[in-house]
C-alpha cells in the first residue's frame, strides 16, 4: 500500500496546494487523484501568478478575454475560475461519494479585501455565483474584519475556506463565526448543510523563529501550535453548543494543514506531513511536498487529541523569549501582505499581457 493511501485510509484528506492549466491538460492532476490519493486542492494569488507568469497556457485565454472587453480583476478570476471549474469536475466523483465532506477546490476573494467585511462578504457571493460548482470553497481571511465576513458567507449559503489562521485563538474566532452563519440559518428555517475548512498555516511559524531559538527547538513551533490548536478543535466539537448543531444536521467544520512544505533545507521534506496526521482533517501540500512524502514518507502515529507535548514545547518557546500570541498577529498581518503583493504583481502581469498579446 502507498504511504499516501495509507494516509488516505486513515482519515486524512490529500488535497494539493496547487494548481496550473499545464497539470490540467497534460493529465497530471487526473495522475495524482488515481496514484497518490488526491482529492481535493487550494489555489492563492501567488499560485496563480507563477502559473500565469511562467507558461504561455493562459496567453489564448487573456487575448480572448482582452479582446472581449474584461480587464484586471474581472478578467483573472474568469481565467482562473476556468482552471478551477476543470479540477472541480474532477474531483466531483469524490465530493459525491462523500455527500459533499471532501473533493473541493478554492478559489480566494481579492487580498485587497483582507479589511473591509461588506466588500468581502460582496466578492464571495459573486465568486460562488460565478462559479457555477457545488465544490468550490470561497477563501476568505480570518482577519478582524473577515470574521464577520465568514459568518455572512456562512449564512447566505457560500461554503468558505478560511484562510490565513495562525493560532489556536485565530481558528476558534472563526470557529465561533462558522457557528453563528449555522445557527441564523436553523433560526431562518434553512438547511445547516453549509460547509466550512479552517486553515492553519504551519512552516511560516518556524521560518520566523528559525535564528531565534536553540538547535533543538528548530522546526517544533508549527507542529506545536498544530496540536494546541487540534485540541481546541476536538474540545469544541465535543461541547454542547457544537453537539446541538450536528444534532440539526449541521456539518463540522474541518481543520485544514496548510503551508506544509518545509522552508529549512536541512528539515525532512515530509516532516509536518508525517507529524500532522489525523483522523478527519485536511492536509494541502505543495507538489513537491507531495512527491516527497509518497516516496519516502511513512505514517507512524496520529496528532494526540489532548494536544501531546504541545504546551510543554511552547513553554521552552516562551523561555526562549518567543512570544507566540504576538507572532500569530504579526504573521496574520504578514500573510496578507504577502498576498496583497502576489495580487498586485498578477495584476500588472494581467495588464502587460493583454497589452502584448492585443497585438499579436
Amino acid at each position: 500500500m502507498s504511504n499516501t493511501k495509507n494516509l488516505h485510509d486513515l482519515g486524512q484528506s490529500l488535497w494539493l496546494d496547487n494548481i496550473t492549466r499545464e497539470i490540467l491538460d497534460n493529465g497530471t492532476l487526473r495522475r495524482y487523484v488515481e496514484q497518490f490519493s488526491v482529492t481535493g486542492l487550494t489555489s492563492n494569488p501567488t499560485i496563480f501568478d507563477e502559473a500565469i507568469g511562467k507558461t504561455a497556457a493562459y496567453d489564448k485565454g487573456i487575448r480572448q478575454k482582452a479582446q472581449a472587453g474584461m480587464s484586471g480583476e474581472n478578467l483573472f478570476v474568469e481565467l482562473a475560475l476556468e482552471d478551477l471549474r476543470r479540477a472541480a469536475d474532477i474531483f466531483r466523483p469524490e465530493f459525491d461519494r462523500t455527500q459533499g465532506i471532501d473533493g473541493w477546490v478554492s478559489m480566494e476573494v481579492s487580498p485587497l479585501l483582507a479589511n473591509e467585511t461588506k466588500g468581502t462578504i460582496e466578492a464571495a457571493l459573486r465568486i460562488h455565483k460565478q462559479a457555477g460548482r457545488p465544490n468550490l470553497y470561497v477563501k476568505i481571511p480570518g482577519t478582524a474584519a473577515g470574521v464577520p465576513a465568514i459568518e455572512a458567507a456562512i449564512f447566505a449559503g457560500v461554503p468558505v475556506n478560511v484562510t490565513l489562521l495562525f493560532s489556536r485563538e485565530q481558528y476558534l474566532s472563526v470557529a465561533d463565526a462558522y457557528m453563528r452563519g449555522i445557527e441564523r440559518r436553523i433560526a431562518a428555517g434553512l438547511d445547516p448543510r453549509i460547509n466550512s475548512v479552517a486553515s492553519l498555516f504551519v512552516s511560516r511559524w518556524d521560518r520566523a523563529v528559525a535564528d531565534q531559538v536553540p538547535a533543538d527547538l528548530a522546526n517544533r513551533l508549527g507542529i506545536a501550535i498544530v496540536q494546541r490548536t487540534y485540541r481546541a478543535h476536538c474540545e469544541l466539537l465535543a461541547g454542547k453548543r457544537w453537539k446541538d448543531l450536528e444534532a440539526k444536521g449541521a456539518r463540522k467544520q474541518r481543520m485544514l494543514w496548510a503551508s506544509t512544505g518545509v522552508k529549512d533545507p536541512k528539515a525532512p521534506a515530509a516532516l509536518y506531513v508525517e507529524a500532522l496526521a489525523a483522523p478527519d482533517t485536511i492536509d494541502t501540500m505543495p507538489e513537491k511536498t507531495l512527491l516527497a512524502f509518497a516516496d519516502t514518507g511513512s505514517v507512524e502515529a496520529v496528532m494526540a487529541k489532548d494536544g501531546g507535548d504541545a504546551e510543554q514545547v511552547l513553554g521552552r518557546f516562551a523561555k526562549a523569549g518567543i512570544d507566540v500570541d504576538a507572532l500569530a498577529a504579526q504573521l496574520q498581518v504578514e500573510g496578507a501582505a504577502s498576498f496583497v503583493k502576489s495580487w498586485n504583481e498578477l495584476m500588472q502581469r494581467i495588464k502587460d499581457k493583454s497589452a502584448a498579446l492585443a497585438t499579436t
